[in-house]
């Protein structure tokens, strides 16, 4: 059975369930024990650096998500190059094989006791296993099939110290260049390929030991998961004994004292469990790191259940007072302007609501004297100074800087001086009928009131006798010499200059 995604934080995983007794009350329920998977919407918010697109991802890190499963990746992001899965509580390799880009993978602190399933990364060159609970060794003969892998990671796994680990791991996987940070020298493989067989056999054998002492580790796990169920189950029985009817009618008695000491009742009660918890020595294994979990998370959730009913409380701010007042608020902290365009009669709010937010998260809603607009949920009003028109209000969002435009039209009707503007557009009017017309007008001027002077008269035209080329002089002189047929020339008379 699939639970909703988890309400404390938006992580996007979601929760496969399993269910277990707790008393709420007088009656027992079932609370769920929850699984974190990978989903889609985990996948994309983390592929922001991709545009969120999943198909054509090369590197993505999921570490930190309290995955318990690995899967759905192989089928999504076939073309993943870098894989970051540290930090969670993956039990098993799998579902991986048929990313064939794959060249780093990174599975360091989980849950994982064996190397499997990476036959089908083809390109796989670096695989980090550090402080995982691997005790078979053996299992890294599934490597061989990885030609590229040059550098792999297993310290702090239960196998390193096994002895001849470090001889067995570097005769089995001939393409390996370095192990634990450390470059494999070609003497140190030689020497290794040569004791091989009696590594191996050394190996086997301790491995045979430690999967006897992990059958044991697992058995001692479902004992003490027992122990803590059967624990779970009296203290419900305990309480519901002290819910009887009796003891029921006395705590109606006294329900205005009741809830400060029901709070300091379960404060107690929850000390000593996590007291209990904490001081049982217990070994570190995958049984004991996923129970810590769980403990963590269910007391977590127990938490935020009893905080949420006071947050809603807190959060709900007033928009109206009891006198029937509307407030200005402005819970969601934006930046806004109301501008008045008498112009067009109507008021324009501009609010600066986030450029990349979703349009479907806001809410708008214009009444006669104010606007409240719901930005993710929270409240955003503004009283009005004069009343509108709701019906014939209008919002947009801006495309260049994504913020809320709304226009609301003035409920009283205001005649501005348009209508003066056309009556002192007249003779623009006759100057369009008279071009319609086809008829030319020509501005007329008084000779008497103004005098413009006749351009063509300011130079007079002379002969241009004595300048000029010399060579130019005589053909000018003989043009009007022959031009003038009365030309006498009169030495007494002094030349005209």
């Amino acid at each position: 059975m699939l639970s909703p995604k988890c309400k404390s934080a938006d992580c996007g995983i979601l929760f496969s369930c399993s269910e277990i007794p707790v008393c709420t009350g007088n009656t027992v329920t079932k609370r769920s024990v929850t699984k974190n998977i990978i989903t889609e919407d985990l996948v994309r918010r983390r592929a922001e650096h991709n545009n969120c697109e999943i198909f054509s991802l090369e590197e993505i890190s999921l570490h930190q998500q309290e995955i318990e499963k690995l899967e759905y990746l192989d089928k999504w992001c076939r073309d993943l190059k870098i894989l970051y899965l540290q930090n969670n509580l993956i039990p098993k390799i799998e579902n991986v094989g048929k990313l064939k880009k794959l060249e780093y993978l990174n599975l360091a602190l989980n849950n994982i006791e064996k190397i499997e399933n990476l036959e089908g990364c083809e390109d796989l060159k670096k695989l980090d296993l550090t402080a995982n609970f691997i005790g078979e060794l053996s299992s890294i003969e599934t490597l061989k099939y990885n030609i590229h892998l040059k550098e792999l990671f297993l310290v702090g796994n239960p196998c390193t110290e096994f002895q001849g680990y470090r001889q067995f791991v570097v005769a089995t996987l001939h393409q390996l260049k370095y192990l634990d940070s450390k470059e494999i020298e070609r003497s140190e493989r030689i020497q290794a390929l040569q004791n091989y067989p009696e590594v191996k056999q050394k190996i086997k054998e301790q491995e045979q030991s430690y999967l006897l002492k992990r059958a044991k580790e697992k058995e001692e796990a479902q004992r003490r998961m027992h122990e803590r169920k059967d624990r779970k189950e009296k203290q419900v029985e305990a309480k519901l004994g002290f819910d009887s009817p009796g003891s029921l009618q006395d705590k109606e008695n006294h329900q205005s004292e009741g809830e400060t000491e029901k709070q300091t009742w379960r404060t107690v009660e929850d000390d000593e469990e996590d007291r209990r918890f904490w001081e049982e020595t217990t070994p570190y294994t995958p049984e004991s790191r996923l129970e810590t979990h769980r403990y963590i998370e269910e007391k977590r959730k127990a938490k935020d259940n009893i905080r949420e009913p006071k947050k809603r409380e807190k959060l709900l701010p007033t928009l109206v007072t009891a006198e029937g007042k509307v407030l200005n608020v402005n819970v969601p902290k934006l930046h806004f302007s109301l501008k008045d365009d008498e112009e067009n009669n109507q008021f324009i709010l501009d609010l600066s609501v986030y450029r990349h937010l979703d349009t479907s998260l806001l809410d708008v809603d214009v009444q006669t004297t104010y606007i409240r607009v719901l930005v993710k949920g929270k409240p955003f009003q503004l009283v009005l100074p004069e009343e509108v028109k709701p019906d014939s209000s209008s919002a947009k969002r801006s495309q260049t800087t994504g913020h809320l435009v709304v226009s609301m039209p003035k409920a009283k009707e205001i005649i501005l001086a348009k209508q003066k503007l056309s009556t002192s557009i007249k003779p623009s009017d006759t100057m369009q009928k008279n071009a319609r017309s086809g008829q030319v007008e020509k501005l007329e001027v008084d000779p008497s009131k103004y005098s413009f002077p006749d351009v063509t008269k300011i130079i007079q035209e002379k002969e241009r006798i004595g300048q000029g080329p010399i060579r130019l002089q005589a053909e000018k002189i003989t043009e009007t010499k022959k031009n003038c047929i009365d030309f006498e020339d009169n030495e007494d008379v002094p030349p005209l200059i």
